[in-house]
């Protein structure tokens, strides 16, 4: 039975066969490459490490939580309402955390450290009002049954996963080149003072851009809450944080196609080592990639580097 243990690394128990260890990476991969997105979509345009994507990663899953468990909501209706609020944090963490900095003309270095702040901040409140410790949705959530592939048994959650992060990272690939906002975050992401000179708000489209990751972290959260039965306030930081930015190293920073596609082969790099060397090495994986990208790969596995080149 593909699955993966609750609490834990998104990876299945040493020991399956072949297949099953392959479908979970690839289950795995999707949930990575839908987070990484959302880091990279907002490197593209600002050439800055949003490190607060995590906890709005974590907020997507905890606020849904509370919407549907705590004020019992209908679990749908509760995502969208997640989704919407991280929408509204992303659009916050513009204007308190970055675009000040911005007029002010701060070093990159300054909206690193703000955005790592507003993250213990948000964890911290999280924690206050939801608790330390792990919970799952209830039965009653959607795609809470399981799909037969011969012997294979997989959740449904993970293949509503699959198909949700592939769908949306063709959306936003779609939105990017044929879309009249879509065109103005690439101008901007390639030559902020041009656009500006063409009549872009180029503050409008940094803002629009934050909205836009936000919602896809919070989506990329709530789908790993159904997935892997795991929602804390430190799923983020603990699970999920480091792995986004391998797979935006690893895809070229600020390439939307490099971090759907390295996703899913770092999803599928930790399967391989869980099995041939086993779990204490396995996590290990994200490190040994990362060195691996930044060595060998430093443009990225598809050679880009920005949004507007690689969309």
């Amino acid at each position: 039975m593909v699955h993966a243990s609750a609490g834990g690394p998104l990876l299945l128990a040493a020991g399956g066969t072949l297949l099953p260890q392959t479908l979970n990476g690839i289950f795995t991969g999707s949930i990575y490459a839908l987070f990484a997105v959302g880091y990279t979509l907002v490197f593209g345009v600002l050439d800055i490490l949003n490190l607060a994507h995590s906890a709005v990663f974590m907020l997507g899953a905890v606020l849904t939580y509370a919407f549907a468990v705590t004020f019992g909501l209908p679990f749908f209706a509760g995502a969208a309402l997640a989704v919407a609020a991280c929408a509204l944090v992303g659009l916050g963490i513009d204007y308190v955390a970055l675009r000040p900095l911005r007029r002010r003309s701060a070093p990159p270095l300054s909206a690193l450290l703000t955005t790592i702040g507003l993250a213990l901040i948000f964890v911290n409140l999280a924690e206050v009002r939801f608790g330390a410790n792990s919970r799952a949705y209830p039965a009653s959530a959607p795609f809470q049954g399981s799909v037969h592939l011969g012997s294979i048994v997989v959740d449904d959650a993970k293949v509503a996963t699959l198909a949700l992060s592939l769908a949306l990272a063709v959306l936003l690939a779609a939105f990017l080149k044929q879309s009249r906002l879509g065109r103005a975050i690439r101008a901007v992401a390639e030559n902020p003072r041009a656009a500006q000179l063409m009549g872009i708000n180029v503050d409008a489209v940094i803002a629009w851009t934050l909205v836009i990751s936000s919602a896809l972290g919070a989506i990329a959260g709530i789908l790993y809450g159904l997935s892997q039965h795991d929602i804390s306030p430190f799923v983020g930081r603990d699970q999920i944080e480091l792995k986004g930015l391998v797979v935006m190293v690893l895809g070229g920073m600020g390439s939307v196609r490099g971090a759907v596609v390295a996703g899913f082969l770092l999803g599928l790099a930790e399967v391989a080592a869980l099995v041939l060397l086993g779990s204490n090495v396995s996590t290990g994986v994200a490190y040994a990639l990362l060195f691996v990208a930044l060595v060998a790969f430093p443009g990225g596995i598809l050679s880009g580097r920005r949004v507007a080149r690689q969309v």
